[in-house]
């Protein structure tokens, strides 16, 4: 057996270990959690989980087991693989280009508003039957509770506070409704209230009920495709390095098949149902 076959087929063994716990995840999920949120991922963990198994015992099977139909399978599907994930880095480039923070004076976090992002992206948040989603997810992890802890009590702290996007936008009104602090997730109206609260529209859909805030708001859409954008770079940086990865292994793949070939592995590709059996080990 070539040096080439022990690698793609160590390598593969690698992939089936570890995806048996990426689909016992998403079977947990779908045990132990009913919300909308949760629902929204378990199936992608699972079918996740379930394509690794599966292109990792084809893989594994063709370099081991010589059969080079199921070692020319596997070769595809990472062609395939590759192909998308690459695709898939450049959008994800492209489209969180755009989209910054405003800096505030006096403030330690930043506001974001939804038109300076890609419109693509606009139109995943604006999709109401996508937002509910979001909005459940933003529900179920309770983004805003950590706000009420003692340490921003005052509009002082509560002004200093290193706010994340998705806080700054769904925790709280706009700086330009200009309502008073009660505390970090209770705002009141002021009278008569400043001439910009009635430009932004985001003012009228503030709510203090803590399962509404400004969730429904404009600027919460932003904050969660800033944070969305942070994230992206972050797996699309991520993607890079398993780019390497994978062609790497794609190499030694192509490396093995050939070596099927030509010791007359098993398979469709050898002139016969099963092909020679002379395998070298």
């Amino acid at each position: 057996m070539g040096c080439s076959n022990v690698l793609t087929g160590v390598l593969n063994f690698v992939t089936l270990v570890l995806s048996i716990p990426v689909v016992g995840v998403g079977i947990w999920l779908a045990k132990q959690h009913n919300t909308v949120c949760v629902r929204f991922l378990q199936w992608p963990i699972i079918l996740l989980g379930v394509f690794i198994l599966a292109v990792s015992v084809a893989g594994l099977l063709g370099a081991w087991c010589r059969v080079s139909c199921l070692l020319w399978v596997y070769l595809f599907v990472m062609f395939v693989l590759i192909l998308l994930l690459f695709v898939f880095t450049i959008f994800a480039f492209a489209v969180t280009n755009a989209g910054a923070g405003q800096v505030l004076s006096g403030k330690g976090y930043k506001e974001y508003r939804l038109g300076d992002y890609s419109t693509w992206l606009q139109r995943k948040v604006n999709n109401p039957s996508y937002w509910e989603t979001i909005k459940s997810c933003l529900s179920d992890g309770k983004v805003c509770n950590s706000l009420d802890a003692p340490q921003y009590s005052t509009i002082a702290q509560f002004n200093a506070a290193p706010l994340s996007p998705i806080q700054s936008g769904c925790c709280k009104p706009p700086s330009s409704c200009g309502y008073t602090f009660i505390n970090a997730t209770n705002w009141q109206e002021t009278t008569p209230p400043p001439s910009a609260s009635a430009q932004d529209p985001d003012c009228a859909l503030w709510s203090n009920a803590p399962t509404e805030l400004c969730f429904n708001c404009t600027s919460c859409k932003a904050g969660v495709l800033q944070d969305l954008k942070q994230d992206w770079r972050k797996v699309a940086i991520a993607n890079i390095i398993m780019l390497v990865f994978l062609i790497a292994t794609y190499s030694i793949g192509c490396c093995a098949f050939r070596n099927n070939r030509r010791d007359g592995g098993g398979g469709f590709f050898n002139g016969g149902r099963y092909g020679k059996q002379s395998h070298k080990f």
